[in-house]
Parts: C-alpha cells; sequence; structure tokens
C-alpha cells in the first residue's frame, strides 16, 4: 500500500468532514470514516478500497464532488465512492425521499459483482450497526426516531436485505457481526 496516497486520503476526508459529528453524537465524524477503512482492512489490503472507505461519505455529505475524489485519487476510487453515494433528491425531504433512494441503493448493490463495492458497503454497515446498537442498548427501539426513516420495519428491511445481498462476504469476520448486530437490534421486530 501506498502510505502516501492513504495518508493524503485521511488528511482529505478529515478536511472535509472538518466540524462535522455523528448523528446524535458528540463524536468527531471523521471516526466512522476511518472505522470504515479499518474494517475493510480486514477483509481486502487493496487500497483503492481502504482509501474508498475513508471518502465514502465525502460527496453525500459534504462540498466535495466525485470528480474532486476522482483527480486526486483516481477512477477506481471514484467508482467506489459513488456506490456508497445516494441521489439526496434535492427538493423532497429526507424523510419522503427515504424509500425511493434505499430502494436505488439496493438495486445497485445487488446488481454488482464487484466485491470492492461490496466491501465497501459491508464495512459502513458495520460501522453503522456498532453505532446502532450502543444506542439501542441504552434507548430501545426510541433510538429509530432520531433517523429519516423511523418506522423499525422499515430499517429492518434496508438492513436485512443489504445481508441478503452480500451474502458473497458471509465468511468474513465483517459480515458476522454485521449478522450477529443486526440479530440484537432487531430481535422483537418480526
Amino acid at each position: 500500500m501506498s502510505f502516501e496516497l492513504f495518508d493524503q486520503a485521511v488528511i482529505f476526508a478529515t478536511n472535509a468532514h472538518h466540524g462535522q459529528s455523528r448523528k446524535s453524537q458528540t463524536i468527531p465524524y471523521i471516526l466512522h470514516p476511518m472505522e470504515v477503512a479499518n474494517i475493510i482492512a480486514t477483509m481486502t489490503d487493496d487500497e483503492n478500497v481502504i482509501i474508498a472507505g475513508l471518502l465514502h461519505d465525502t460527496v453525500e455529505d459534504t462540498d466535495v464532488t466525485i470528480d474532486e475524489i476522482e483527480a486526486r485519487f483516481g477512477k477506481r476510487v471514484r467508482t467506489l465512492v459513488e456506490s456508497e453515494t445516494e441521489d439526496k433528491r434535492e427538493g423532497i425531504s429526507k424523510e419522503a425521499s427515504w424509500q425511493i433512494r434505499k430502494q436505488e441503493s439496493l438495486d445497485d448493490l445487488k446488481s454488482t459483482d464487484d466485491l470492492g463495492v461490496k466491501m465497501l458497503w459491508l464495512a459502513d454497515k458495520v460501522s453503522n450497526m456498532r453505532s446502532f446498537y450502543r444506542m439501542y442498548v441504552v434507548e430501545g427501539d426510541k433510538l429509530w426516531s432520531k433517523f429519516h426513516q423511523s418506522d423499525p420495519y422499515k430499517q429492518k428491511w434496508y438492513y436485512e436485505s443489504i445481508k441478503d445481498a452480500l451474502i458473497d462476504l458471509k465468511d468474513t469476520m465483517a459480515y458476522r457481526e454485521y449478522s450477529y448486530i443486526l440479530s440484537k437490534i432487531f430481535e422483537n421486530i418480526k
């Protein structure tokens, strides 16, 4: 791995997410993409996939453009970051567009054979589920009121659908952890 490019990605992502914090938390946002990159590194040593883990939310959640990602980190990183970037549907509330955005993302994930894309998705969702689980232990189902989709049945549908789409990675520790946390969070949602 080129630590120079990795270091550039860390700095780029840190600057892009400067001042942001995780939803309903007070921790710096950058800890999430760094955790995602770390989870990816348990599955592959592919520098592009690991760097995409650091950058995966920059286009969706900051002023960074996908063209900037490609110019600085290459076409492969661009492709990976794009796979995790939703069409935010400007002019429609996040609550109203949630189902459409999630279905489109799932359709794209289900149609890909790219293991790098799947590793990126899995690592992002493991990181999210770790965070959700910590909140769930304290708040129970009240946790869902903090999100754009407060219906736990729809949340379960989305995260279980991701699990199904990532079955190619079932032998990884990340997939096992994801499955386990899902079972704990959604055990009362039938």
